[in-house]
């Protein structure tokens, strides 16, 4: 069923990751693309797209086709995620076609919308797709030993979704998430600007605000930068100063859900599970772990090993690469879990 042409593809939010495992790391970009107006084909993918999110004139759309963990919009779905093949096809000398393919999808993805991430993925040419939950994929990437009744606590911090999860022996035995993560943070900085400054920014101006200025709670050195936008009380460009304690509020909002997150799943978790996970500790991973303090935050919050994922971006995809060398109970591939959950409750 697989080969050394098989591909682990993690469709994210913000992010596209095609991985093989001769290959390595084959596609990492935004999971944007730019659509002429008129014929809707294929102008731009990627970090150019990206580039030009929010800049293109009437005869071109910029479109971001997945949103929270999954598809929103499926038709462009796929003419992204077939010119992202294409172009892995092109350089790197994959026949596609030909080729299986492993796809994550959030552990708390409903049936339909795995169903959809399937038929997006079969619908560009490739014959086989198998569903890995991200989880999984993440304790795999991470190089966890997930064939042993040892439990892993993963935290999956991406654009659309933020997972907290409980992976032992080739399963994902208990999951949180909530579909607030580094995009509605995003939205939350936007909002700030709205109404604390009178000035409209965005999506890409928040996304480096938080990425320069975004700190977990407690001290640490100022920073700050000169932020530019439309004067909502003039309607002309304009400028303001920002510092890290001006956005501090509201990261603070945004991790107290995670923080909570994690508590529940501890304490409504068997006293065996919650051993493992005070000796193993936390697997931070996703794009949102890499927030300034945040390592060293949780630590203090939870006091016992937080750990970031060496590669926090790549981890998910490289797992859903690696997929097909663990026991086919690991995957999903009839979207039936063999893996029994915990019986915890629902986060919102």
């Amino acid at each position: 069923m697989f080969s050394h042409s098989s591909i682990g593809i993690d469709l994210g939010t913000a992010n596209i990751v095609v991985y093989n495992e001769l290959r390595g790391i084959m596609f990492r970009e935004p999971a944007v693309v730019v659509l002429d107006a008129e014929t809707k084909e294929v102008y731009a993918i990627g970090n150019l797209a990206k580039q030009m999110y929010g800049k293109t004139p009437t005869t071109l759309t910029a479109i971001k086709p997945l949103k929270d963990g999954v598809i929103a919009d499926f038709d462009n779905a796929v003419k992204l995620l077939q010119a992202v093949l294409d172009r892995v096809a092109r350089i790197h000398h994959i026949p596609i076609r030909k080729t299986a393919a492993s796809v994550n999808v959030p552990a708390g993805a409903t049936l339909v919308e795995r169903n959809i991430i399937r038929d997006a993925v079969l619908a560009t040419g490739i014959k086989v797709v198998t569903i890995v939950e991200a989880p999984v994929a993440a304790a795999i990437g991470a190089g966890l030993p997930i064939d042993e009744p040892v439990s892993n606590m993963i935290v999956n911090i991406g654009a659309g979704t933020t997972e907290v999860s409980i992976v032992s022996y080739r399963g994902v035995l208990a999951n949180m998430s909530v579909r607030s993560a580094g995009n509605s943070l995003d939205a939350e900085i936007i909002q700030y600007f709205r109404e604390e400054h009178h000035l409209l920014i965005g999506d890409l101006t928040a996304e480096k605000i938080k990425k320069k200025l975004g700190y977990a709670p407690g001290p640490h050195v100022l920073k700050a930068m000169d932020v530019r936008g439309r004067s909502l009380l003039t309607g002309l460009p304009a400028t303001t100063k920002i510092s890290s304690a001006d956005i501090q509020p509201l990261i603070t909002e945004f991790l107290a859900k995670i923080i909570k997150m994690i508590h529940v799943m501890v304490e409504q978790s068997p006293a065996e599970l919650s051993g493992d996970i005070m000796d193993q500790g936390i697997i931070l991973t996703g794009g949102g772990s890499q927030l300034n303090s945040f390592k060293e935050w949780l630590t203090n919050q939870v006091d016992f090993p937080v750990i970031l994922d060496p590669s926090p971006l790549e981890s998910v995809a490289i797992g859903t690469g690696r997929i097909h060398l663990y026991s086919q109970h690991t995957v999903s591939g009839d979207l039936e879990l063999t893996t029994p959950r915990l019986n915890l409750p629902f986060f919102s």
